[in-house]
């Protein structure tokens, strides 16, 4: 793995698409889903939570995109989105550095395991919407563009999912942290794949890289990558939950 000090201007052209991360993430929870919760959390998650859980993991792996005020997920609740991400820019340092680290994985699990342990419901539905907010804009189930038409038919599809997950979710699923975390893990390792790297490490300026993709919505990302995580997502789904009879 090859290791690099800074990031140098021009960051943008080196980074993973929205929609690349959101897939990712969905893959990877897909993937664990019927092994590592028993192990982790001694739970077996029933076939709707590993469903719900994929949805929410894709929108977690734009967490850390957070930082970019003009990255895919900049705009996805208008001007609320718009202030929000330039305030954790300027907290965080700057797009690529403290929200794409380890740090922020756990940040992010341990906020999340705190938020619905003592709030409750209420933190679970706010934190469903949001994240489901995310993978609509991500996943582009939205009308192109910024302004009232997108990001208003993002809040109004988020909003009516998380009134249907609302009648098959717990007000404190101990899986959601879980799904938090993963989903930022696969965007550290989806921007690893491009040039600039993440620092893995921080507050240390370390980045670590192992260069697949030269360049951001390249062919090798759009046409290969990104279609076989999202054909591997629905064959594991397949097999995991949604087959007559789906492997345990």
């Amino acid at each position: 793995m090859r290791r690099s000090r800074g990031a140098e201007s021009g960051e943008n052209n080196f980074t993973m698409m929205g929609h690349s991360h959101a897939v990712s993430g969905a893959l990877l929870f897909a993937g664990t889903a019927p092994y590592l919760p028993p192990l982790v959390l001694h739970t077996h998650l029933a076939p709707q939570e590993i469903l719900i859980g994929t949805v929410l993991c894709a929108g977690a792996a734009l967490l850390p995109d957070l930082d970019h005020h003009d990255g895919t997920i900049a705009n996805f609740l208008g001007p609320v989105s718009k202030t929000l991400c330039r305030f954790v820019s300027w907290i965080s340092g700057g797009h690529r550095h403290a929200t794409h680290s380890l740090f922020f994985v756990a940040l992010m699990t341990v906020g999340s395991w705190a938020g619905i342990t003592y709030l409750g419901r209420p933190f679970t539905l706010v934190m469903t919407f949001f994240l489901l907010a995310m993978a609509v804009r991500a996943l582009n189930l939205c009308p192109p563009g910024h302004g009232f038409h997108a990001w208003g038919t993002i809040v109004a599809l988020a909003g009516l999912g998380t009134a249907a997950i609302d009648k098959f979710i717990p007000s404190a699923p101990g899986w959601l942290p879980y799904a938090i975390g993963l989903g930022c893990l696969a965007h550290l390792i989806g921007d690893s794949l491009t040039k600039r790297g993440a620092p893995w490490l921080w507050p240390l300026k370390t980045r670590y890289e192992i260069v697949l993709i030269k360049s951001s919505g390249n062919k090798l990302e759009t046409e290969i990558l990104t279609p076989l995580m999202g054909a591997a997502t629905i064959v594991l789904l397949w097999l995991t939950v949604l087959a007559p009879h789906p492997l345990n």
